[in-house]
């Protein structure tokens, strides 16, 4: 199940993201795949960390499933979502839906996976208060999406260009969230123990070419649904470029392409788990803390 809303308060045309990410199938995730497997590396590596195994879990967009497959072996059963049928060819637990409308009982996982996608949903935090509702009581979600500056030099450079020959600027690159709204993101749909954190990549490129080129093959084109339908046109574009190379380039004269992967992690809530201390029942003095050894204040 696919949804295609589409509504003033939707940022994006999800149908024409589902045709993104097919030709991104079509093309076996072409040389363009850097960057979900920077982040699924560090998905795995952080859930390796955590000491337990889970009995059903769920990647949900996963793309070709490297991500499912690095963790395999912590999870009894791993099941993979896709809203696009054609990234699941061979998986024996597939179930084709959008992540806006997951069809998963509450309390029915115990793990929930997300790479580089929930950044391109028009609900986030609905999805991520489906995603706590779907996890058992001390199930883990983990996920990692764009945020950040991601593509702030493209940005830029698009929108000085098309306003300087045109007059007038229409949106090219989304919006990415900021770490501090992600971590109260989590906090507000009900999540413990959350944690937040960033990790930049810089990409280099000879061009901004290369860079559109690298996006439009990870399924990153424009499907803003505010976006203007009148093709751009190649004065925009090469003037772009110019400017791209004027502002963002190193030494060498190749560019700077900014990607920040914000990284979140929560828990469903448990009776378990370990929780922040009532204001003043702390047995140990701020006084004895600020103590030297010697006996004198620090």
């Amino acid at each position: 199940m696919t949804s295609n809303r589409l509504s003033p308060e939707a940022p994006f045309d999800r149908g024409l993201q589902a045709r993104h990410r097919r030709r991104w199938a079509g093309r076996g995730m072409a040389g363009a795949r850097f960057l979900y497997d920077a982040a699924a590396a560090e998905l795995a590596e952080r859930l390796s960390l955590v000491q337990r195994r889970f009995a059903v879990g769920l990647e949900m967009n996963g793309y070709d499933g490297s991500l499912a497959r690095a963790v395999g072996g912590q999870v009894d059963f791993l099941i993979r979502s896709e809203r696009e049928g054609d990234w699941l060819d061979g998986t024996p637990l597939a179930v084709v839906a959008d992540e806006e409308l997951l069809p998963f009982a509450n309390g029915s996982l115990d793990l929930v996976l997300s790479c580089l996608s929930l950044h391109l949903t028009n609900d986030t935090p609905g999805v991520l208060a489906q995603i706590q509702r779907a996890l058992r009581p001390d199930g883990l979600f983990l996920t990692a999406l764009l945020g950040g500056d991601s593509l702030q030099e493209l940005r830029t450079c698009l929108i000085t260009a098309e306003a300087e020959l045109t007059g007038g600027a229409s949106p090219r690159v989304p919006p990415f969230v900021e770490l501090r709204d992600a971590g109260a993101l989590l906090q507000r749909t009900g999540f413990a123990l959350p944690v937040i954190d960033q990790d930049r990549q810089t990409v280099r490129y000879d061009t901004m070419f290369g860079l559109m080129a690298d996006l439009r093959a990870m399924g990153m084109a424009n499907s803003l649904t505010a976006r203007s339908r009148r093709p751009l046109g190649r004065r925009v574009f090469l003037r772009a470029a110019e400017i791209y190379a004027e502002r963002f380039s190193d030494r060498d004269g190749r560019i700077r392409a900014t990607f920040d992967i914000v990284y979140l992690s929560g828990w469903k809530p448990h009776e378990s788990q370990q929780k922040p201390l009532r204001p003043g029942s702390a047995q140990v003095s701020l006084a004895d803390v600020l103590t030297d050894r010697s006996g004198g204040r620090g």
